[in-house]
Order: structure tokens, then sequence, then C-alpha cells
């Protein structure tokens, strides 16, 4: 299975083990190359966060469920932590051209 969505242009090791997951309920299926699941993953098990590599030295003794670990892992909320700036939600309000900041009596114009 693999092998076959591997040779479709564009899809790489992520995608087909999504495919993999999603579609035929692979439960080794793991999601190398992802941004987030391999540090997630380790640091669950570790407490360090990794790469792929370590990541799949960490789930050697899971050969055949490794994508229940990762989804078991996911479902109980463990993930390392967050160090970055909160983003503030967009407000899509419409705001008038005199109650924008800086638009009022007395500003310089541009």
């Amino acid at each position: 299975m693999e092998p076959a969505l591997r040779a479709l242009p564009g899809v790489g090791v992520w995608t087909a083990a999504e495919v993999r997951q999603r579609a035929h309920g692979d439960p080794d299926a793991f999601s190398f190359a992802d941004y987030h699941v391999a540090k997630n993953v380790t640091w669950a098990l570790t407490g360090v966060a990794g790469d792929d590599d370590a990541c799949a030295q960490l789930l050697r003794p899971y050969a055949g469920h490794r994508f229940r670990v990762q989804r078991l892992l996911e479902l109980d909320g463990v993930m390392r932590p967050r160090h970055g700036p909160r983003m503030t939600l967009p407000d899509h309000l419409p705001v008038r051209w005199s109650q924008r900041p800086g638009s009022g009596p007395g500003t310089p114009a541009r």
C-alpha cells in the first residue's frame, strides 16, 4: 500500500501515513515528518523533545502499533509545554474610521 501511495506525485511519508491511518485503519502508520508529532511523543515518553529518528528509536518496542501509541498520547492530552506568545483572536466587527487609533482630532496627517 505505501509504495503505491508514494509513487503518486506530491505524496510523501506524512501523506501516505495519514491516508493509511484514516482510510485503512493501519495501527502502525505513525506520522513521521510531522512538525509536532515526534516532538510531542518523545517528550511524553522521555521528558525531552526529539526528532523523527529519536521517536523511531523509542517506538521500536511498539512495532505494529505505533499509530496507536501516537493517538493514545494525543487523546490523553500529553503535550510538551508551549513557550510562544499567545495570539489574540481577530475581531471582525466593523470599526468606523473615527474610532481607529490615531485617527482622532489633532492627529498629524501622513
